[in-house]
């Protein structure tokens, strides 16, 4: 379990609140020049087996500004059985920032996970978030064939539901992975949210697609949309790593664009 807490107080950012529980430790690297208090979550396992139970909460008060990743890619292992459950609740309140946007997750075949991750967001507050999940160990040859993967996330703002996404998988994963209608084939996908603390998101609209059509690479299908308030932008690709390099690419151009934050990701990024 980890409990992170920002306020602002004499107009900075402050941790007011940590919590850690085996396996989460949270680690606070100094931030880059000019950029936003930075918390690190490190999984001190190396990874999640059947039946991990983690839970992570994080709340950013009013007129706030903080970034959240981890220390690495997730690794949830091959289950005999039971199902690795993970709970994150984001909470922003208003006129805060928060930037959630931990490396991929990598699903060993077999893997069992169920992940559930709420946002409120209160009025006048944004958020810049998603994730990334790849189908197995691409480099061994491996490919998510069986197993479980239920991914939920929700997105209130102002007390109301504008945004709501399930992905499950099961049974014959392999076929379903393999289908046109569903992922092509393809060996990872991911997802990126922009909520602006102000303005509308369509006016991000033109400059993320342009992004998204520069750095596409063979066999990376990629789109962006605006729904409810929300930017949001989706890809697929054969190849993991030209999805989190077009994922990152668009995330650094967002968080300048409507925070006027350095047009780059923490270090850990780029190891």
């Amino acid at each position: 379990m980890a409990e992170i807490q920002f306020v602002c107080r004499g107009g900075a950012t402050r941790l007011a609140h940590l919590y850690q529980r085996d396996p989460l430790r949270v680690l606070f690297p100094a931030p880059e020049a000019n950029d936003i208090p930075l918390a690190i979550l490190l999984t001190t396992s190396g990874g999640l087996v059947a039946g991990d139970r983690l839970a992570i909460d994080i709340k950013v008060g009013e007129g706030a500004a903080a970034h959240v990743t981890a220390a690495a890619a997730e690794k949830v292992y091959r289950s005999t059985g039971a199902t690795t459950v993970i709970t994150q609740q984001l909470r922003v309140a208003e006129g805060a920032w928060l930037e959630y946007l931990p490396p991929e997750t990598i699903l060993f075949d077999g893997a069992r996970l169920r992940r559930e991750t709420r946002i409120e967001l209160a009025a006048g507050a944004g958020f810049l978030g998603g994730g990334i999940l790849v189908f197995g160990r691409q480099a061994r040859g491996e490919r998510l064939t069986h197993g479980l993967i239920n991914e939920r996330w929700e997105i209130w703002h102002n007390g109301a539901l504008v945004w709501g996404d399930a992905l499950h998988l099961d049974g014959d994963i392999r076929a379903t992975i393999a289908d046109p209608a569903c992922f092509a084939g393809a060996a990872a996908c991911a997802t990126l949210i922009l909520s602006p603390p102000k303005g509308d998101p369509a006016a991000f609209l033109n400059a993320a697609r342009t992004i998204q059509a520069r750095s596409a690479a063979p066999g990376l299908h990629a789109g962006t949309t605006v729904v409810n308030g929300l930017l949001i932008a989706r890809w697929l690709a054969a190849d993991a790593l030209a999805v989190r390099n077009a994922y990152a690419e668009l995330a650094c151009h967002l968080r300048e664009a409507a925070m006027g934050l350095p047009p780059c990701l923490p270090r850990l990024w780029h190891v």
